[in-house]
């Protein structure tokens, strides 16, 4: 580097990348993990299922259109803590794009997250491709005051993702309905049409938009803590029941969320879980999870769906996966990555459930995966017409 490092990410095993730092000023420990996306960054970094992770952007050029407050997919104020940090190769220009309210680099700042540009993202990216994701620290020092062995004792004295229930620090406190559709050009978000059906969404840590999905095929959306009983939601009389994405080791919010998906689920109510709530339907049906080394987190995994044999192009976002080879007996595998053969969604024979583990509300582009909306608004008609 021809300038002073004024920001630098540690790993616990001791490597340390010197670069400048952005946004929030301070240190914060996190799983460091890469993200393949081209486009999307303020959506990613807003994500809630980011929680206590540090994400490296392995596309080169991150902040060009700048960020604004539409693009935000945190629903409460408790699920505004998603990633902890960021790390680019070039440091973010200014922003060239009409809807930019504010440059990254600001908005990094006001979210408390720490941003790392001018380090080797190949290298870095290589590193966690041959040996996992790793416990790591970032920390951002204008002054340049930066101590390399203090970072590396934060980032190995981080406590880790696995066995951690995440979801409790990103769940709203208190139940609160949607009110938003779907966005465009012009008139942005749609207001709320006829109302066909009411869903209760157990909140993990949900993204905005799959609220706007749900109100765009005609649900009413009633969002619960994570922590509400089977006996109350269904005291609301729900049409159907979404199990929300979110962060941490699905294991780990299980203790206290897989009871109540059992109770659920032998209610015959119509349930549809993403990502975290697909790995916990997955886990109260009667299989297991389990951690994956460098996990997916992108906007470009193919994704099979044995429904239809049509393949999609989805956003993922997860470090933990269902273990194929548990599933029992009547659950059924929907969908399959066609990067690793991993487990990517469930059905059950005889049951109006299903589940995906990507992110079917994102756009990666085309909006290959909005039809799930479609497929769960059938399954609830059909319950109600008997």
């Amino acid at each position: 580097m021809t300038a002073k490092p004024t920001g630098a990410i540690a790993l616990e095993d001791g490597t340390i990348f010197w670069g400048h730092g952005h946004g929030a000023t301070g240190v914060a420990a996190g799983e460091l993990c890469f993200n393949t996306a081209m486009t999307g960054y303020q959506e990613i970094l807003t994500d809630p299922s980011y929680a206590e992770q540090i994400v490296l952007f392995t596309f080169p050029h991150i902040g060009n259109v700048g960020a604004n407050a539409d693009d935000q997919e945190e629903s409460s104020a408790q699920g505004a803590a998603g990633a902890r940090g960021a790390v680019f190769k070039a440091p973010p220009t200014l922003p060239a794009s009409w809807r930019a309210a504010d440059t990254l680099d600001a908005w990094l700042k006001k979210r408390g997250v720490i941003g790392l540009s001018g380090i080797d993202t190949r290298a870095l990216t290589r590193r966690i491709r041959e040996l996992g994701m790793p416990k790591s620290a970032i920390a951002f020092d204008p002054a340049g005051k930066l101590d390399g062995p203090t970072l590396v004792k934060a980032a190995h004295d981080w406590k880790g993702v696995e066995n951690a229930d995440l979801a409790i620090n990103v769940t709203s406190g208190q139940s609160f309905e949607s009110t938003d559709g779907l966005w465009s050009i012009g008139p942005g978000f749609a207001k709320l049409g006829a109302q066909k059906s009411h869903v209760v969404l157990v909140d993990f840590g949900v993204k905005k938009n799959i609220l706007r999905n749900l109100s765009a095929v005609g649900a009413k959306i009633t969002i619960v803590p994570a922590k509400t009983k089977a006996e109350d939601i269904l005291a609301l009389k729900p049409d159907g029941v979404v199990l929300s994405n979110g962060p941490g080791d699905p294991a780990a919010t299980a203790i206290y969320a897989g009871p109540e998906i059992k109770k659920l689920i032998a209610n015959g109510v119509p349930i549809l879980g993403i990502c975290l709530g697909h790995q916990m339907l997955a886990l109260a049906l009667g299989a297991k999870t389990k951690k994956m080394p460098q996990g997916h987190h992108g906007a470009n995994h193919p994704v099979k769906d044995h429904t239809t044999a049509k393949v999609e192009i989805v956003s993922m976002n997860h470090g933990f996966t269902v273990d194929a080879d548990t599933l029992p007996a009547g659950v059924e595998e929907s969908h399959k990555s066609l990067f690793d053969g991993t487990n990517c969604g469930l059905s059950v024979a005889g049951k109006p459930i299903i589940s995906v583990q990507h992110h079917p509300e994102a756009s990666p582009g085309p909006q290959d995966s909005f039809y799930l909306f479609e497929r769960f608004a059938k399954m609830m008609a059909k319950r109600k017409t008997g």
